[in-house]
C-alpha cells in the first residue's frame, strides 16, 4: 500500500492528533472498525521503529510486536547483539544510525521505541518527538536533568503519546499502594525508604578506566555506540550492560532502578520535586591510583531526599540505599521473613507497608491492617498493560499513565540523586523551576553535559 495516499494520511492524522502527550484522550472505536475479535486491521496498526534491539530494547520491540504493532524498521550499532531480534522481523529495514533511519523512514513510521544506553536516550527520543512521532523510551528517560525537562516540554508541545519503560507503573500492586496510602490505612506518611541491590551485582562500580585497548569487535560500530559521549577507546568493560556503572554512559543503580522503585512513593504520596538532597558514598572505590575516581559510580551510596509539604500532606524524608546497604528491618516483620532485595518501605503513623520493585504487591505491618485494607474501594482504573497502554493511546484509546508529563519530573528527581553523588556529604539545595543547585553553583554544569562534536540535542 502506498503510505502517502489519502487513506494513509487520514490514518496518520487519526493516530497523531487524537493522542495527547498526557494520554488523557479517549476515543471509542466501533467493533466494525477494529475488525473481528482479537484482530486489528492493518489500517489501524501502529507502524513503529525500534532503536536499540538488544537487551531491554529488544524485549520492548518483541513485546510491542506481539501486541499488534507493525515493526517496519530496526536500528542497532551491534549486529551480533541485535540478531536475536532482527531475525524475527525479516521485512523490517535494519539500520546502524538512528538519524539515518528517521530521515529515511519519517513518512512511514508512527512511533519509535528507544532501548539504547542511557546517554543516547534523549537524542533519539527528541529527534522522534520533533518529527511528530509517538515515543516509548526505556528508563531512565534521559542521562541529564536538563534533557528530562526538555523532553517533557517537547512532548507536550508536539502532542505526541509518550511512555517511559517503568513497567511496574501499570501493575495491580502500584494501584493498591496508591489506594491504601491515600485511604490512610497506615496513617500519615512522613518517612520512606527505597533500595536496590543492582550496584556491583550486575556491573562493577568504584573502578578506574581500563588501560588496555583491545580491538573493537568487527560487528560493533563503536563511534555510533559512543554517540554524544566523550571519545574513548573501546573496552568490554563498557558494553554491553556494564555501561551502567560509568558516569559518561549510565546513571548507576539509582538511574537503573530508581524509576522503577522511587516511582511508587512519588506517585502515591504526590511528592513533587524535592527541595534538598544529600549523598553519602563509601570511601572504597572513591580513589583510584591516588586520584579521585571520576569514571565510575561509588561502590555503595545512601541518598537523603527532603520533600516539602503538599497542601494537607506533610513533608516527607526519603532515603535511598544501594551497594548492599538496606534500611533497618521493621520490628513488626514476622520472624524468618526479610525485606525484598529491591523495594520500598513506607513508615506511617498507624503502621508500615512495603513492596518489591516494579509495583510488587504491598504487604502491611502489622498484619491486622489487612482487614482494614480489604474495605478500601478500588478507585483507580486498572491497566491493560504498560506497553499496551501506550499502543492504545497512540491510537487515541485510553491513557498512557507514565507519559513524559509524569515520567519526566520523576526522572529529574531520580537524576538529582545521581547528581548528589558528585558531592558526597554536602546537602544540595535544589530549585526545580530553574534547574539549579542554589548553594553549590559548581555542580550546575553537571545538570547537563557537553556533547561530543557532531552531536546535539535539537530543541523546539
Amino acid at each position: 500500500m502506498n503510505r502517502q495516499n489519502s487513506t494513509s494520511v487520514s490514518r496518520r492524522r487519526f493516530l497523531t492528533s487524537t493522542a495527547a502527550a498526557t494520554g488523557f484522550s479517549f476515543t471509542i472505536v466501533p467493533r466494525h472498525v477494529l475488525g473481528g475479535v482479537g484482530q486489528t486491521p492493518p489500517s489501524e496498526r501502529v507502524h513503529f521503529a525500534g532503536v536499540g534491539a538488544g537487551g531491554m530494547g529488544g524485549a520492548d520491540i518483541q513485546a510491542l510486536a506481539s501486541l499488534g504493532a507493525n515493526v517496519i524498521a530496526l536500528c542497532d550499532v551491534d549486529q551480533v547483539r541485535s540478531t536475536g531480534v532482527t531475525k524475527n522481523f525479516p521485512k523490517a529495514t535494519v539500520y546502524k544510525d538512528f538519524r539515518k533511519m528517521l530521515d529515511k523512514e519519517e513518512k512511514n513510521i508512527d512511533a519509535v521505541s528507544v532501548g539504547t544506553p542511557d546517554h543516547i536516550h534523549a537524542m533519539v527520543a527528541m529527534d522522534a518527538i520533533l518529527r511528530g512521532k509517538h515515543v516509548y523510551c526505556e528508563k531512565p528517560l534521559t542521562h541529564t536533568i536538563y534533557e528530562a525537562r526538555q523532553l517533557t516540554l517537547a512532548a507536550a508541545k508536539q502532542q505526541v503519546t509518550t511512555q517511559m519503560g517503568n513497567q511496574g507503573h501499570a501493575s495491580e500492586g502500584a494501584r493498591l499502594t496508591n489506594e491504601w496510602i491515600q485511604a490512610g490505612v497506615i496513617g500519615e506518611v512522613r518517612e520512606v525508604h527505597v533500595w536496590s541491590d543492582r550496584a556491583g551485582k550486575l556491573w562493577k562500580q568504584g573502578i578506574g578506566r581500563p588501560k588496555e585497548t583491545p580491538p573493537v569487535p568487527a560487528t560493533l560500530d563503536w563511534d555510533l555506540w559512543l554517540g554524544p559521549a566523550p571519545e574513548r577507546p573501546y573496552h568490554p568493560a563498557y558494553a554491553p550492560v556494564k555501561w551502567r556503572g560509568w558516569w559518561d554512559f549510565g546513571t548507576g543503580a539509582m538511574g537503573d532502578m530508581g524509576c522503577h522503585i522511587v516511582d511508587h512513593p512519588v506517585w502515591a504520596l504526590n511528592l513533587g520535586s524535592p527541595t534538598a538532597v544529600e549523598a553519602v558514598n563509601t570511601l572504597d572505590g572513591s580513589v583510584v591510583d591516588g586520584k579521585p575516581n571520576l569514571e565510575s559510580f561509588p561502590i555503595a551510596t545512601m541518598i537523603y531526599y527532603d520533600f516539602p509539604a503538599r497542601g494537607q500532606l506533610p513533608p516527607v524524608k526519603m532515603t535511598w540505599y544501594e551497594g548492599g546497604l538496606m534500611p533497618p528491618t521493621p520490628l513488626e516483620l514476622p520472624a524468618g521473613q526479610q525485606l525484598p532485595s529491591n523495594g520500598v518501605l513506607y513508615i506511617g503513623s498507624q503502621g508500615k507497608m512495603f513492596h518489591g520493585s516494579h509495583g510488587g504487591m504491598p504487604q502491611l505491618l502489622p498484619g491486622e491492617l489487612v482487614e482494614e485494607a480489604r474495605t478500601v474501594n478500588k478507585t483507580m482504573p486498572r491497566s491493560p498493560g504498560h506497553r499496551q497502554e501506550w499502543l492504545l493511546a497512540c491510537k487515541g484509546q485510553g491513557t498512557a499513565l507514565s507519559n513524559f508529563s509524569y515520567s519526566g519530573p520523576l526522572t529529574e528527581t531520580v537524576l538529582l540523586g545521581v547528581l548528589a553523588q558528585r558531592a558526597p556529604g554536602r546537602r544540595l539545595q535544589w530549585d526545580s523551576k530553574t534547574l539549579k543547585v542554589k548553594n553549590m553553583p559548581e555542580l550546575n554544569p553537571h545538570v547537563h553535559k557537553e556533547y561530543r562534536k557532531g552531536w546535539q540535542l535539537s530543541l523546539l
